[in-house]
């Protein structure tokens, strides 16, 4: 397939470089030479299923996880290879922790102070205020962890993290145990204050519209290894292979062949027009990537296609459709369309980034 990725255009200082790394457990190769750089000022995330190694990346970063292979550079200074390991102290990395492990014997002040110990008094007072002003809580500064919320305790987390001035902030699921409404909220807000102060930070997340919302840069892993590094709207629109397709967004794979013109596919929907030559020759069997907003209503003509579930978000419902042929295609449409299971309606596609993966892949 060939690549019409979008890219950023600015051109920034590498902060963090991952070359090649590998991480294992007894014999078990659990990162297996992932790479990705993280740019000054950026923020990324790491998303993925259980146990498709991002907590471990993010923990081989912090110093935590030994490297079997490659190395992980900071700012050019070396942090990590097989023969090296520097001490989680001495990286000048900040981390906040899914379960914000706070110190309950401390108040919010100590604890954001806790970092700072070497500094001085008036110094460390300077660097709380400044910091609990910063995420809204200067008016709990002498409360303890268990008189706050979820929310508050998890911008005691962030601030105790950033207190040292990392050049790094490293966060592991850290809304996970937020409810919805508020982990959105709160993510955003996050975002807000780190490029406030400009401070790069790598998500570890499962969740990819969080993931979507957060970042710059998000990095999907599969099995160990990083199936693409990109800008969402890449990891949607522009899929590396066929892992990227089926885990972010929603859609459906349709068969095709690809046409006479090899920019052109034909399908059940009818012939598609791609935004791209196709790398295969004419005849060549192909599926072809549909996501839910491809799929448009018909006034004239169009294909019958019957609905089979519907779920409704609200503003919109996403409809699975059944094509004649028994192919399924998903379709979101405005929710003041509300077609009835096994009702017949009739559709077209409106499709701006035509994907197609080799049938034989």
């Amino acid at each position: 397939m060939a690549s019409y990725h979008y890219a950023l255009t600015t051109k920034a200082r590498t902060l963090l470089q991952v070359q090649e790394i590998q991480c294992q457990y007894e014999s078990d190769i659990v990162v297996d030479k992932v790479s990705f750089h993280v740019n000054d000022g950026d923020i990324c995330s790491l998303l993925g299923p259980s146990g498709c190694g991002k907590t471990t990346i993010l923990r081989a970063i912090a110093g935590f996880q030994a490297l079997t292979h490659g190395n992980i550079t900071l700012r050019d200074h070396c942090l990590s290879q097989p023969n090296l390991l520097i001490a989680p102290e001495q990286r000048n990395i900040g981390m906040v922790f899914q379960d914000y492990a706070l110190f309950p014997h401390l108040s919010v002040k100590d604890n954001i102070c806790f970092g700072l110990r070497k500094q001085p008094s008036a110094q460390q007072n300077s660097i709380a205020k400044r910091l609990l002003d910063l995420v809204q809580l200067g008016n709990v500064a002498h409360r303890y962890p268990h008189e706050l919320s979820g929310g508050q305790q998890q911008r005691v987390a962030l601030a105790r993290a950033l207190a040292p001035s990392p050049d790094l902030l490293l966060l592991d699921e850290p809304f996970s145990n937020l409810d919805a409404e508020l982990r959105k909220r709160l993510s955003l807000e996050v975002r807000d204050i780190l490029k406030e102060l400009h401070i790069s930070a790598i998500l570890v997340t499962h969740d990819q519209q969080e993931a979507f919302a957060f970042s710059d840069q998000v990095g999907l892993l599969h099995g160990g290894q990083l199936q693409q590094w990109d800008i969402p709207f890449n990891l949607y629109h522009e899929p590396s292979n066929r892992t990227v397709a089926d885990f972010i967004g929603e859609g459906c794979f349709l068969p095709g062949v690809i046409g006479t013109e090899t920019n052109t596919i034909t399908t059940e929907l009818g012939t598609l027009m791609g935004n791209r030559p196709y790398p295969w020759l004419p005849g060549s069997p192909v599926d072809v990537l549909l996501r839910p907003d491809d799929i448009v209503l018909s006034d004239f003509g169009g294909i019958s296609a019957t609905v089979e579930k519907k779920v409704f978000s609200g503003s919109a419902t996403l409809y699975t459709l059944s094509l004649p042929t028994g192919s399924r295609v998903e379709a979101l449409l405005p929710s003041h369309r509300n077609y009835a299971i096994k009702e017949t309606v009739q559709i077209t596609t409106e499709a701006d980034h035509l994907i197609a993966f080799s049938r034989e892949a």
